[in-house]
């Protein structure tokens, strides 16, 4: 049951979301994406970025190295790891969650496919894997949506709890969020 507390209306900052007409914030995990880091809690982490980007890094170095014998190759595999770490970071900083979380939840009501009864909460996960298999598949791979949305659906499914959209339903947003994605590396490359 939500408890509503009792204001004048000489205090419209204090009213609760429902009193504003507004949804009532829901603890998603998916959703709290101002990227602390983990260690200091510092908003701006890309571990997936710079994980991605350490290890691919680290193979080419490695691979590279082994021309220079096993010492050579643990230097490639340092050196590699590290440029590749801050190139992945790079990376993933190009798409700020923080920025598409405020943009999603500010546009999603004009969308055709959302549902009108269903708040943020519910599209945001559908927007967040969006932009984020952009940037894993397509930056990292060069792979498009129409090479990965089959997986992407796969992955979805078998990864969703209760609250989700069905992918069927988080399609369309998903889609939405990778093409916006898209569309800023473009302008930014340009």
């Amino acid at each position: 049951m939500v408890s509503r507390r009792k204001t004048s209306k000489a205090e419209p900052d204090r009213l609760s979301p429902e009193d504003r007409g507004e949804a009532a914030p829901v603890d998603h995990p998916r959703l709290a994406s101002e990227n602390p880091d983990p260690i200091t809690g510092a908003p701006g982490a890309h571990p997936v970025g710079s994980g991605l980007g350490a290890t691919a890094g680290g193979v080419a170095g490695g691979v590279a190295g082994m021309f220079a014998g096993p010492l050579g190759a643990a230097a490639g595999v340092v050196i590699g790891g590290l440029v590749g770490g801050l190139a992945g970071k790079g990376i993933a900083e190009g798409i700020n969650p923080t920025e598409e979380h405020e943009y999603w939840r500010d546009e999603f009501r004009d969308r055709p496919y959302v549902d009108e009864e269903l708040g943020y909460e519910v599209y945001g996960p559908a927007y967040q894997y969006g932009w984020e298999s952009y940037s894993r598949h397509y930056v990292a791979d060069r792979k498009t949506w129409d090479e990965v949305e089959e997986k992407l659906g796969r992955d979805w499914e078998a990864h969703r709890n209760e609250r989700d959209l069905t992918w069927e339903d988080a399609r369309p947003a998903t889609r939405d969020a990778w093409e916006r994605a898209e569309k800023q590396k473009r302008r930014a490359r340009a």
